[in-house]
C-alpha cells in the first residue's frame, strides 16, 4: 500500500548529485538546532556516501556516453552509472529485466565506456 496518489514529476538521478543534493540539506538541518536527521535522512545520506565514486559531472558524462550507444536507454544508463559494473555478469543484472538480450560485443562496448570513468 502506498501513500501516494500521483506521480507529478520524475527525474533520474545518479548517486553523486545525489549526494550534493543530500550534503545541502544536511548542512541546512544542521544550521538549524530545533531539527533532527530523521532515520531515513540519515540513512539516504550514508548510503550516498558509501557509494558515491564519481564527482556528479563525472556521473551525468558517464550517462551522456552510454547514451550515445545503441542498446542504452536513458533508466538503463543511470543504473549503469550508479553500479558501474566491472564484467560481463554484473552488467548482465541490469539487463535482466529486459525482454531482449545483449551481444558480447555489446556488453564490451557499454563496459569500456565504464572503464573510462572508473
Amino acid at each position: 500500500m502506498t501513500i501516494f496518489k500521483e506521480i507529478v514529476d520524475e527525474e533520474f538521478l545518479t548517486v553523486s548529485e545525489t549526494k550534493e543534493l543530500l550534503a545541502d540539506i544536511e548542512a541546512e538541518r544542521a544550521m538549524d538546532e530545533d531539527r533532527e536527521l530523521r532515520y531515513e535522512l540519515a540513512r539516504a545520506i550514508e548510503h550516498a556516501n558509501r557509494f558515491a565514486v564519481l564527482d556528479p559531472e563525472e556521473a551525468q558524462a558517464l550517462v551522456e556516453d552510454l547514451q550515445d550507444l545503441e542498446k542504452v536507454d536513458e533508466p538503463t544508463a543511470y543504473k549503469i552509472a550508479n553500479l558501474l559494473p566491472q564484467d560481463r555478469d554484473e552488467l548482465r543484472s541490469v539487463y535482466a529485466q529486459q525482454r531482449y538480450s545483449l551481444s558480447g560485443d555489446e556488453l564490451d562496448d557499454i563496459l569500456n565506456v565504464v572503464a573510462r570513468y572508473v
